[in-house]
Parts: structure tokens; C-alpha cells; sequence
């Protein structure tokens, strides 16, 4: 399996997961363009796309999905509830009903040789989901646009290979940013976003032998710095109560608006 971040901020998400012979975008947060050429760097274009799973309808995941759909004739894959969301939301313009492949939360299926499940997260969103990929024995989650987690999300994060993760905010960079109130307390709420902390934390409870990639993503432009999420995470894991630390495991973080190397595993 690859895993390649194509865009990765509250400004716009993309991400490639794919085999040998299945490639998928989860999100089409940036301009159908980018994305492509995205594609382009992977040594791919968008006709080879197999479908494309959406997380939730807010832009930033969203906003290139309509003209990347009406170009491409590819399958989308979301819950009912986000579905319903896309197609009240103007800007997507028309997108063929047929396109839709409606999924529920804790669902398990097949795209090519890839096997997804859907997991419910905590979002302010219509239905949101995260997912999990499988194929020839290999896992990677992508896992984002979480507000809070519990032992239903370890569970469902147990044992992967590789896990994309949130760590959205420094808390104190929220705090006294430029964010109206309303606004910091939807990111703080148990339905906005994980920070640099919460991040660390629920990282430490996925780490195995096993874990080869780890990639932080959905940084906050405004109320984060990579660099500080980076330390942050790796003095949540140092301080944790089991028995690895941060330079057992290689952790990078995602760039905002160019793709990130290929991740193989």
C-alpha cells in the first residue's frame, strides 16, 4: 500500500491511498487541478482514480469535489447524511446521482483489492467518518476533524501500519489567536478538532512493534506551527505510560498545500 498526502490544513485535505492496482483520494479539499496534478507527481492522473471517499461536507474537504466528479465519472463514497449535505451545497454545482455510493458508519467494503471501513467520529458535520484501509495484509487510517476520541476509536485504529492523525491547534495559540469566541469554542468543543496534546495522547495508545509511518495533518494555519505540533506529539509520547519513545517511530508532518513523500508499507 502508498499513502501520499496531497494537501493536508483547515485551508484544504487531499489524500492518496492506493495498491498496485487500486488508487483512491480521500477528500477533494483543493481545486480538482491541484488535485491532479497531485496525481500528476504520483506518476498518476485522475482517470486512474477508483473513487473517492468523503470524510464529511465542510469546504475544506469538499470544495474541489464537484468539478473533479464531473470530469472524472468516478464513484463517491460518504454517508447518507453527507451526501444529502453535498447535494444542498450550491457551490459543488450538479453532480450526477449516480456518482453517490452511500455508506453507513461502521461499514466494511471493497474498493478493487482495497478493504475500507468507515468509523464514526466527533464532528460538527451531518455524518462524519473517518477511514481504514487494508490490502495484502497492510492497514493505514486516515483520521482527522475529530473532536474527541474513546476506546471505539483505539479500537478502530488498532494495529495499523500507518496512521494519518490530526493535531490540529496549539491550545494557547487558539486561545489568544484572532478566532472569535464562538469560533474557538466550536475547535476547543468535543465536536471540532484534536490538538498538538490530544493528538500525542491518542497516538501513544496506537503504537505497536509494528508501526512504520506516522503523518500529522490538518494543522490550523492560524493556531498552529508544524514544528510545534512535532515536539508536542513526540513529549506526549515520551511522557506516556508504556514502554516507547518518540525516536522508536518515524513521525513527519504534512505540508499545507504540496504533496508529501509516498509512504510505502
Amino acid at each position: 500500500m502508498r499513502l501520499c498526502s496531497i494537501a493536508s490544513g483547515s485551508s484544504g485535505n487531499c489524500i492518496y491511498v492506493g495498491s498496485d492496482t487500486t488508487h483512491l483520494l480521500v477528500d477533494v479539499g483543493i481545486s480538482g487541478k491541484k488535485a491532479e496534478q497531485g496525481l500528476n507527481e504520483l506518476n498518476l492522473n485522475g482517470r486512474d482514480i477508483g473513487g473517492i471517499l468523503i470524510t464529511h461536507e465542510h469546504s475544506d474537504h469538499i470544495g474541489g469535489l464537484g468539478v473533479l466528479a464531473r470530469k472524472l465519472n468516478v464513484p463517491i463514497y460518504a454517508t447518507k447524511g453527507t451526501i444529502a449535505a453535498m447535494k444542498s451545497c450550491k457551490s459543488l454545482g450538479n453532480i450526477d446521482n449516480s456518482l453517490f455510493c452511500e455508506i453507513t458508519p461502521d461499514s466494511k467494503f471493497m474498493i478493487g483489492d482495497i478493504f475500507v471501513k468507515s468509523i464514526r467520529i466527533s464532528h460538527d458535520a451531518a455524518e462524519p467518518v473517518a477511514y481504514r484501509f487494508e490490502s495484502e495484509g497492510k492497514t493505514a487510517g486516515i483520521m482527522t476533524d475529530l473532536g474527541t476520541y474513546n476506546d471505539y476509536i483505539v479500537e478502530n485504529l488498532t494495529g495499523l501500519d500507518m496512521v494519518l492523525l490530526e493535531a490540529n491547534h496549539d491550545i494557547r495559540m487558539l486561545q489568544v489567536g484572532p478566532y472569535p469566541y464562538y469560533l474557538k469554542q466550536r475547535i476547543l468543543g468535543d465536536r471540532g478538532h484534536l490538538s498538538n496534546e490530544a493528538s500525542g495522547r491518542l497516538l501513544a495508545s496506537l503504537l505497536h512493534d509494528n508501526m512504520k509511518h506516522v503523518m500529522l495533518g490538518h494543522l490550523s494555519k492560524e493556531n498552529n506551527l508544524a514544528e510545534l505540533a512535532y515536539e508536542t506529539v513526540r513529549l506526549e509520547i515520551e511522557n506516556a505510560d508504556n514502554c516507547y519513545h518518540a525516536n522508536d517511530f518515524p513521525i513527519f508532518v504534512a505540508n499545507r498545500s504540496e504533496c508529501s513523500k509516498v509512504l510505502e508499507f
